[in-house]
């Protein structure tokens, strides 16, 4: 092994970190024998894995897991693609799935496709070039089918999807049960004396939305109560489209009597417009949501809603991500986990001699949960 000249040696740059390059370089050997020395394999010499760990040491070498893990095929990324980031849903499920993944040893890479399918597919391209060991999505709004996601499948990463699926195709997903939370929240308001409850709708090819739809057509079947198509209006999950919407169904000759929004954002719309035409909530109109984002317990009154359980829904997806890994190699079961959703009741749907609402997180004032099933 050659000697090392210490006195015309100089450090790399501060600003680029030290390589096994730079180690072999110094010390005049190869990157084989630094990268074995490091390793403490058993083909290098005493001599000269402390010469490599007294350089790496005072260099402050830091290894490259990641380099390292792709050379040997055994990548510890894990691709995660979301619609958004911003409020409180899918940031929860992104933190329950860097939680389980970190505990796991796996890095998580964050893809957003901003409601877009043309970025979904670059976010895929990126992901898999970056050769994660899986990938975990939630589709957007324009992802009207399954065809990108097959390359994926064909490189054998495996694929979970959460929240937002396309029904109807074989896949792996975590899910929450959106037709009972529908359910919950119509039934709610029936409870509360309401009969003309109208509903603000999504997109109707995504599961979510669907569902949600189908609960409260269930819910006003319970009671016997036909639906009207003039109550049921398709809103863009806006605030914007929230008061968009109720305005419409202000001009009906018997506007509805409640409103149950599939999303939290709409219902806060239609909360606005209600206050700025001096409307009552909830003694003329009762409102209820879906999300239990953070806004439903800032407005005035608090606004009723469905949890989505998103932490849960974030680490239940990692462990069906391991689970695929671990059988890698049987011939292809559909596998979900199906969560379901707790109702927290507040202000904005109580009407005079019902019960006090629940304080923000308090799962007394909540409908009863049960448990995760498993399919």
């Amino acid at each position: 092994m050659a000697s090392r000249r210490s006195d015309t040696t100089k450090q790399p740059e501060a600003s680029s970190p030290v390589s096994m390059a730079d180690l072999a370089r110094e010390l005049g050997v190869s990157m084989t024998t630094i990268s074995r020395a490091l390793s403490d394999h058993h083909s290098i010499g005493p001599a000269t894995k402390q010469a490599v760990l007294k350089l790496a040491k005072k260099l402050n070498y830091q290894p490259n897991h990641l380099a390292a893990a792709l050379r040997k095929g055994k990548s510890k990324l894990l691709g995660v693609i979301v619609p958004y980031i911003e409020g409180r849903f899918f940031a929860s499920v992104v933190h329950g799935i860097e939680t389980a993944a970190s505990k796991a040893g796996f890095s998580v890479i964050i893809c957003q496709s901003s409601e877009d399918v043309a970025q979904e597919r670059k976010n895929l391209e990126t992901l898999l070039s970056a050769q994660v060991a899986g990938i975990l999505v939630s589709l957007s709004l324009t992802t009207l089918d399954f065809k990108h996601f097959e390359k994926v499948r064909k490189h054998g990463v495996p694929l979970v999807f959460f929240d937002r699926i396309l029904e109807g195709d074989n896949v792996n997903a975590v899910l929450l049960n959106d037709r009972e939370g529908g359910y919950q929240a119509t039934r709610h308001l029936l409870e509360q004396g309401c009969r003309r409850i109208a509903h603000f709708v999504g997109m109707q090819h995504l599961n979510i939305y669907k569902n949600r739809r189908q609960g409260y057509l269930d819910a006003l079947q319970s009671y016997g109560i036909a639906p009207e198509e003039g109550l049921i209006k398709s809103c863009d999950m806006t605030v914007e489209g929230g008061a968009a919407c109720m305005a419409e169904l202000l001009t009906l000759p018997q506007p509805p009597d409640a409103v149950f929004a599939a999303g939290d954002s709409a219902i806060l719309g239609a909360l606005q417009l209600l206050k700025s035409r001096g409307i009552r909530v909830p003694q003329d109109i009762a409102l209820a949501g879906f999300s239990n984002e953070a806004l439903t317990q800032v407005a005035e009154p608090m606004l009723t809603s469905v949890d989505q359980r998103c932490e849960e829904m974030g680490q239940a997806a990692f462990r069906l991500f391991t689970d695929l890994v671990d059988a890698k190699n049987a011939p292809f079961s559909q596998r979900q986990v199906v969560l379901q959703p707790q109702l927290f009741i507040r202000a904005s749907s109580l009407r005079s001699g019902a019960s006090e609402p629940a304080e923000a997180g308090d799962a007394a004032g909540a409908l009863p949960r049960r448990q995760a099933r498993h399919t």
